[in-house]
Protein backbone atom coordinates (compact mmCIF):
# COMPACT_ATOMS: atom_id res chain seq x y z
CA UNK A 1 0.00 0.00 0.00
CA UNK A 2 3.39 2.23 1.06
CA UNK A 3 4.37 1.75 -2.71
CA UNK A 4 0.99 2.09 -4.33
CA UNK A 5 0.28 5.61 -2.30
CA UNK A 6 4.08 6.82 -2.99
CA UNK A 7 4.06 5.97 -6.96
CA UNK A 8 0.55 8.03 -7.12
CA UNK A 9 1.81 10.89 -4.63
CA UNK A 10 -1.18 10.50 -2.55
CA UNK A 11 -2.12 9.93 1.01
CA UNK A 12 -2.49 5.82 2.27
CA UNK A 13 -5.77 6.76 4.14
CA UNK A 14 -6.95 8.44 0.89
CA UNK A 15 -6.44 4.93 -0.71
CA UNK A 16 -7.67 3.32 2.10
CA UNK A 17 -11.34 4.77 2.20
CA UNK A 18 -11.74 4.34 -1.43
CA UNK A 19 -10.97 0.55 -1.19
CA UNK A 20 -12.79 0.23 2.11
CA UNK A 21 -15.58 2.80 2.07
CA UNK A 22 -16.25 6.04 3.95
CA UNK A 23 -17.64 4.24 7.10
CA UNK A 24 -14.46 2.95 8.25
CA UNK A 25 -12.71 6.10 8.23
CA UNK A 26 -15.58 8.09 9.76
CA UNK A 27 -14.26 9.50 13.44
CA UNK A 28 -17.29 9.35 16.36
CA UNK A 29 -19.11 12.57 16.47
CA UNK A 30 -18.58 13.84 20.20
CA UNK A 31 -21.69 13.43 21.96
CA UNK A 32 -21.95 16.11 24.06
CA UNK A 33 -23.78 16.03 28.20
CA UNK A 34 -26.60 17.20 28.66
CA UNK A 35 -27.26 20.13 31.57
CA UNK A 36 -29.12 17.35 33.59
CA UNK A 37 -25.91 15.36 33.88
CA UNK A 38 -24.31 18.64 35.23
CA UNK A 39 -26.57 19.74 37.62
CA UNK A 40 -25.93 17.15 40.53
CA UNK A 41 -22.08 18.75 40.59
CA UNK A 42 -23.05 22.61 40.39
CA UNK A 43 -24.14 23.18 44.19
CA UNK A 44 -20.94 20.73 44.89
CA UNK A 45 -19.16 23.65 43.35
CA UNK A 46 -21.18 26.55 44.45
CA UNK A 47 -20.53 24.94 48.36
CA UNK A 48 -16.55 24.78 47.75
CA UNK A 49 -16.97 28.64 45.82
CA UNK A 50 -18.15 29.49 49.42
CA UNK A 51 -15.91 28.40 51.51
CA UNK A 52 -13.02 29.18 49.16
CA UNK A 53 -13.80 31.67 46.64
CA UNK A 54 -10.12 31.84 45.70
CA UNK A 55 -10.18 28.28 43.92
CA UNK A 56 -9.70 27.46 40.44
CA UNK A 57 -11.31 24.51 38.44
CA UNK A 58 -8.24 22.25 39.36
CA UNK A 59 -8.39 22.95 43.30
CA UNK A 60 -12.36 22.30 42.83
CA UNK A 61 -11.87 19.03 40.92
CA UNK A 62 -9.64 17.59 43.41
CA UNK A 63 -12.10 18.50 46.56
CA UNK A 64 -15.06 17.15 44.27
CA UNK A 65 -12.95 14.31 43.69
CA UNK A 66 -12.61 13.64 46.84
CA UNK A 67 -15.79 13.32 48.16
CA UNK A 68 -17.20 11.74 45.31
CA UNK A 69 -14.66 8.72 46.38
CA UNK A 70 -15.53 9.17 50.20
CA UNK A 71 -19.40 8.34 48.78
CA UNK A 72 -17.48 5.57 46.59
CA UNK A 73 -18.65 7.39 43.26
CA UNK A 74 -15.98 7.87 40.32
CA UNK A 75 -14.12 11.52 40.10
CA UNK A 76 -15.45 13.79 37.32
CA UNK A 77 -13.01 14.87 35.01
CA UNK A 78 -11.52 18.39 35.66
CA UNK A 79 -12.14 19.95 32.09
CA UNK A 80 -15.71 19.03 32.61
CA UNK A 81 -15.27 21.19 35.81
CA UNK A 82 -13.65 23.81 34.30
CA UNK A 83 -16.72 23.99 31.37
CA UNK A 84 -19.17 23.83 34.50
CA UNK A 85 -17.54 26.57 36.29
CA UNK A 86 -17.39 28.93 33.11
CA UNK A 87 -20.69 28.46 31.79
CA UNK A 88 -22.27 29.80 35.29
CA UNK A 89 -19.82 32.44 36.04
CA UNK A 90 -18.02 30.81 38.46
CA UNK A 91 -14.27 31.17 37.20
CA UNK A 92 -11.80 33.28 38.17
CA UNK A 93 -11.11 36.19 36.29
CA UNK A 94 -8.08 35.70 34.55
CA UNK A 95 -4.72 37.29 35.51
CA UNK A 96 -3.06 39.61 32.23
CA UNK A 97 -0.69 41.87 33.74
CA UNK A 98 0.23 44.20 36.82
CA UNK A 99 -1.40 47.80 36.24
CA UNK A 100 0.48 50.15 34.85
CA UNK A 101 2.46 52.90 37.13
CA UNK A 102 1.30 56.33 36.03
CA UNK A 103 4.29 58.63 35.15
CA UNK A 104 3.29 62.16 36.94
CA UNK A 105 7.24 63.22 36.65
CA UNK A 106 8.05 65.84 33.40
CA UNK A 107 10.76 64.78 31.03
CA UNK A 108 10.05 66.58 27.73
CA UNK A 109 10.65 70.67 28.15
CA UNK A 110 9.80 73.81 26.15
CA UNK A 111 13.23 74.79 25.49
CA UNK A 112 16.56 72.40 24.21
CA UNK A 113 19.78 72.54 26.57
CA UNK A 114 17.39 72.49 29.86
CA UNK A 115 17.40 68.71 30.70
CA UNK A 116 19.28 66.20 29.32
CA UNK A 117 19.63 62.33 30.23
CA UNK A 118 21.72 59.45 29.41
CA UNK A 119 21.72 56.19 29.61
CA UNK A 120 23.65 53.03 27.74
CA UNK A 121 23.24 49.69 26.67
CA UNK A 122 25.34 46.33 25.49
CA UNK A 123 25.75 44.45 22.26
CA UNK A 124 26.84 41.01 21.86
CA UNK A 125 29.38 40.47 18.97
CA UNK A 126 29.51 37.26 16.90
CA UNK A 127 32.57 36.89 17.86
CA UNK A 128 31.70 36.83 21.65
CA UNK A 129 33.36 40.06 22.03
CA UNK A 130 30.71 42.52 24.30
CA UNK A 131 30.63 46.15 22.97
CA UNK A 132 29.46 48.90 25.40
CA UNK A 133 27.71 51.95 24.71
CA UNK A 134 26.47 55.01 26.86
CA UNK A 135 24.92 58.17 25.08
CA UNK A 136 23.88 61.50 25.89
CA UNK A 137 19.42 62.95 24.77
CA UNK A 138 18.32 66.10 25.38
CA UNK A 139 15.08 65.72 26.90
CA UNK A 140 13.55 68.39 24.34
CA UNK A 141 13.62 67.54 21.26
CA UNK A 142 15.24 63.32 22.00
CA UNK A 143 18.34 64.56 19.69
CA UNK A 144 21.05 62.15 20.35
CA UNK A 145 24.03 64.96 21.44
CA UNK A 146 27.18 62.28 21.50
CA UNK A 147 27.80 58.93 22.22
CA UNK A 148 31.06 56.89 23.69
CA UNK A 149 31.24 53.30 22.55
CA UNK A 150 33.99 50.62 24.72
CA UNK A 151 34.98 47.33 24.86
CA UNK A 152 36.40 47.44 27.99
CA UNK A 153 33.08 48.69 29.66
CA UNK A 154 31.50 51.46 30.74
CA UNK A 155 32.77 53.13 33.92
CA UNK A 156 31.80 56.58 36.10
CA UNK A 157 35.12 58.55 34.15
CA UNK A 158 33.54 57.54 30.80
CA UNK A 159 29.84 58.96 31.69
CA UNK A 160 32.14 62.21 33.21
CA UNK A 161 33.57 62.31 29.54
CA UNK A 162 30.59 62.30 27.78
CA UNK A 163 28.71 65.08 30.21
CA UNK A 164 31.67 67.03 28.74
CA UNK A 165 31.54 66.10 25.11
CA UNK A 166 28.19 66.76 25.12
CA UNK A 167 28.22 70.10 26.83
CA UNK A 168 31.16 70.88 24.36
CA UNK A 169 29.35 69.45 21.59
CA UNK A 170 26.24 72.09 22.20
CA UNK A 171 28.28 75.09 23.16
CA UNK A 172 31.58 74.63 21.08
CA UNK A 173 34.23 77.28 22.56
CA UNK A 174 32.15 77.87 26.22
CA UNK A 175 34.47 77.59 29.04
CA UNK A 176 31.52 78.32 31.20
CA UNK A 177 27.89 77.29 30.30
CA UNK A 178 25.38 79.74 30.00
CA UNK A 179 22.51 78.37 32.34
CA UNK A 180 22.68 75.21 34.40
CA UNK A 181 21.63 72.04 32.98
CA UNK A 182 19.49 69.28 34.38
CA UNK A 183 21.24 65.48 33.96
CA UNK A 184 19.24 62.72 33.94
CA UNK A 185 20.81 59.56 34.25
Amino acid sequence: MTTISRSLDVSRSNIYERLEGPSVTLKRTRQRLSRSDDEWILPMIRDILAWRPTYGYRRVTGLIGRQLESQGKHRVNAKRIQRIMRENNLSLERYTARPTRTHDGKIVTLKSNLRWCSDGFRIQCWNGDRLEIVFSLDCHDREAIRWIASSKGIDGQTVRDLMTESAESRFPGLKILPHKIQWLT
